[in-house]
């Protein structure tokens, strides 16, 4: 991968997951209403701190996207966050999935750039 691209997609994803982890601290997006399952889930969520420790991985993994620290590492933990939040929306609002695709198409691309850092953990 070009490193320039490499670069630009890094930045991107940082950013993307920087902005909505502060969001969920500071609530500067609107958010769109859930129903039914999406809400209940959604509210066990936040009553159990469980998204505060989502907003300080973003946050983190945002920060250390962006300045070019520990980026590999950052952009594997972070693969569970965009895979969870893909799920959420493919099963319970799969209106609001165009996001949640695009941070997981991004963390994706990311993670592809830095291949050459997983190869002694993939090695059998």
């Amino acid at each position: 991968m070009n490193p320039k691209v490499k670069m630009i997609l890094r930045i991107l994803l940082g950013v993307f997951v920087l902005v909505f982890g502060v969001n969920k601290f500071h609530s500067f997006l609107p958010m769109p209403e859930l129903s039914g399952d999406a809400a209940a889930y959604f509210g066990a969520l936040m009553n159990s701190k469980t998204m505060t420790l989502v907003a300080i991985v973003e946050i983190v993994a945002g920060l250390g996207l962006i300045f070019n620290k520990y980026g590999a590492l950052l952009a594997l933990i972070l693969m569970s966050v965009s895979v969870n939040a893909v799920l959420f929306h493919a099963v319970l609002d799969p209106g609001g999935i165009g996001g949640a695709a695009l941070l997981l198409v991004l963390n994706v691309l990311v993670l592809m750039g830095y291949k050459d850092k997983y190869k002694d953990l993939l090695a059998g």
